[in-house]
């Protein structure tokens, strides 16, 4: 099935909400619900697979093979986190290529040194600003298809002050980028600002608990973003709702409790696709003899 392009509903001027998606369960959970775009984001992608930290640990293959098992699942369109192109240029051309085959429709490359940490936590160093202009170069220069989109991010605000991170986002989009990410902006104002300074599309990244401050679709709108993300929404509604649960069970001793809220089994079975899993066995499963027979 064809999915939305994010280059159109950019040109067409539709502003883009993309909630990040941590595992399968949810990805089929968000088919349900819909959106055209969703976010596949390195720290959630990498705690649910494998319990650890955004800290540079996951390596390039682990993640494409989880972007693109993200890619067959949903039905959206899939923004896709690539860290630093984990390593240097020729890998960042490597990395594109294979983004761009998983199915992504956008790839973000950030500046830090590698390893890389979180946006949101402390310790982040930044590599010299040429080093970065390069990267976005041969990322624009490696793409195949010019509907795959590069997004550059700079986590910079926490290293070289505001202005320091503005003059890098400036210089990303003017080395190719098609969208711009100040990541960690601390205050309303820096967002409007950079919104205004910056020529090319930028993207707000709404991570719950993070130093941004959360806005809605329409505030981030009127600030003058095109896109948001909000990657850690379902991660962290994920760990609450299971914490509640096995709590319930810990103290009740049953999972059928008033206190507890599933999912119901028998619509997730369809979600994840037993329909066509009993049509098929319907079809072609051979009927059952008895010995007597």
């Amino acid at each position: 099935m064809s999915k939305p392009s994010l280059k159109a509903a950019l040109a067409s001027g539709q502003f883009v909400v993309a909630p990040g998606i941590h595992d399968m369960i949810t990805a089929v959970v968000s088919n349900k619900v819909g959106f055209d775009f969703v976010y596949a984001s390195g720290y959630w992608m990498t705690a649910s697979a494998y319990g650890l930290p955004d800290a540079g640990i996951a390596s390039y293959t682990q993640m494409v093979d989880r972007v693109a098992t993200l890619c067959r699942t949903a039905n959206a369109a899939v923004i896709a986190d690539a860290d630093t192109g984990y390593g240097g240029l020729l890998n960042v051309h490597h990395t594109v290529r294979g983004y761009e085959e998983a199915g992504v429709c956008a790839i973000q490359i950030e500046d830090q040194e590698f390893p890389k940490k979180c946006g949101h936590t402390p310790f982040k160093r930044v590599v010299p600003l040429e080093d970065m202009v390069e990267k976005v170069k041969v990322a624009v220069e490696a793409r195949r298809n010019p509907e795959t989109l590069i997004i550059a991010r700079t986590d910079s605000r926490q290293t070289d002050g505001f202005e320091g991170a503005l003059k890098r986002g400036i210089a990303y989009g003017e080395a190719g980028a098609d969208i711009v990410f100040l990541e960690a902006l601390e205050s309303e104002q820096e967002m409007r600002d950079a919104c205004a300074r910056v020529s090319k599309p930028m993207m707000a990244n709404m991570a719950d608990g993070g130093k941004t401050p959360i806005r809605s679709k329409a505030e981030l709108a009127d600030i003058g973003y095109k896109l948001a993300i909000f990657p850690s929404a379902t991660g962290l509604a994920a760990a609450a709702a299971a914490e509640n649960a096995l709590q319930v069970l810990k103290n009740e001793g049953t999972s059928n409790s008033p206190n507890s809220k599933l999912f119901n089994f028998s619509e997730f079975n369809t979600l994840i696709g037993f329909e066509e899993v009993w049509e098929f066995e319907r079809r072609w499963a051979r009927p059952t003899t008895t010995a007597a027979e």
